[in-house]
């Protein structure tokens, strides 16, 4: 009992690694019949074990006299049974231009070093029937035909032709625009800066004459005096007496001159400081008096050469160029310019030989 069960187990086994290792090749065709210049496709198939290496027959030109070998195709492979077997198919795409019944032999394929055929395969090819019974059927060669003239073929050269004429003339402009980019030469005048002294009774003359104090505003005639005695104060005396307050003005002039001669326009600032500040209202008498405080403060004050010094105005020659950029931007739109002309001629020359040739 024990023997014949040891004996069938070792059958089962014996048959399952038969199985795994067997090797089958076959090969088919689409189509046994087809017309000359027809295409048919022949399918190599290879079923082995997945650790087996196989070789197919490789063909050059023809697979048999007669029948040509148009396309090998690449081999397909398929895995079956977990992965423990292979399936490769092979294609190739053969045709014939005679008419015959072609026997196409048994296909090798080479499997670790072992070789397996196909069957035997037939391939018939027939011609294409022709009438003889009516050859006015037949027809001769035909003649060339003259291509007709349609306009919408010459539309594209039309456009570029009429588009050389706005993009020459706008070259010939830039080209001249740069071309007249020459510096543009002015001469200008400059007046020289008045002397201190000059300047402030230059500014007397226009606040007596304007006569503010008499129209009611002695604020304002009172802002204009002392704004010119401190900008006469700060070229003089070399401090910024624009920022400063009259207390502080009259203090650091006190360093620099003898009290008598300031103590008159120590008396103007405190009256102007009335007027602005606490609404003060002068007489016509004071306004005039301070006035010609000023006048006196300014000729004591002045230097002795300021008062016959009449300076010449300079003339000054400035020389402008046109801005670079719009230089650059000249250069740039010629140079785009003339590569679309070229471009345009180059188009207009190959469609005409085109449509013309």
């Amino acid at each position: 009992m024990n023997r014949t069960i040891i004996l069938i187990t070792w059958l089962l086994l014996s048959s399952s690694r038969l199985f795994a290792q067997s090797v089958t090749v076959e090969a088919k065709i689409d189509s046994l019949q087809i017309l000359i210049g027809e295409q048919a496709k022949i399918q190599l198939q290879v079923a082995m074990d997945a650790k087996q290496r196989a070789v197919f027959p490789v063909f050059t030109d023809t697979l048999v006299r007669g029948v040509e070998v148009v396309e090998t195709a690449k081999p397909d492979t398929q895995y079956l049974n977990d992965r423990q077997r292979l399936l490769i198919t092979q294609e190739y795409t053969v045709t014939s231009f005679d008419s015959a019944l072609y026997y196409l032999p048994p296909m090798t394929v080479t499997v670790d070093d072992k070789a397996y055929q196909t069957k035997a395969l037939a391939l018939k090819v027939y011609s294409i029937p022709v009438d003889t019974l009516n050859p006015d059927q037949f027809f001769s060669q035909k003649g060339v035909m003259k291509v007709p003239f349609v306009w919408a073929d010459w539309y594209g050269l039309l456009a570029c032709a009429f588009l050389i004429f706005p993009l020459t003339a706008l070259l010939i402009y830039f080209v001249i625009r740069v071309r007249d980019n020459k510096p543009i030469i002015r001469k200008v005048k400059i007046e020289p800066k008045l002397p201190p002294y000059q300047m402030a009774m230059k500014e007397f003359e226009r606040i007596k004459n304007e006569k503010i104090w008499q129209k009611g505003r002695p604020k304002d005639y009172y802002t204009e005096l002392t704004e010119a005695i401190r900008t006469y104060i700060k070229e003089r005396f070399a401090f910024n007496a624009l920022e400063m307050t009259s207390s502080e003005i009259i203090d650091k002039l006190m360093e620099i001159r003898d009290k008598e001669a300031i103590a008159d326009l120590k008396n103007l600032f405190q009256t102007a400081d009335l007027v602005k500040f606490a609404k003060h209202d002068p007489q016509m008498n004071e306004n005039d008096a301070n006035l010609i405080s000023a006048i006196e403060f300014i000729n004591e004050t002045k230097q002795l050469e300021e008062e016959n010094t009449k300076p010449q105005p300079t003339e000054m020659t400035i020389i402008e160029k046109r801005s670079l950029r719009t230089k650059v931007l000249l250069i740039a739109g010629i140079v785009l310019l003339s590569a679309a002309l070229v471009g345009t001629f180059i188009y207009i020359g190959t469609q005409l030989y085109d449509l013309l040739a």
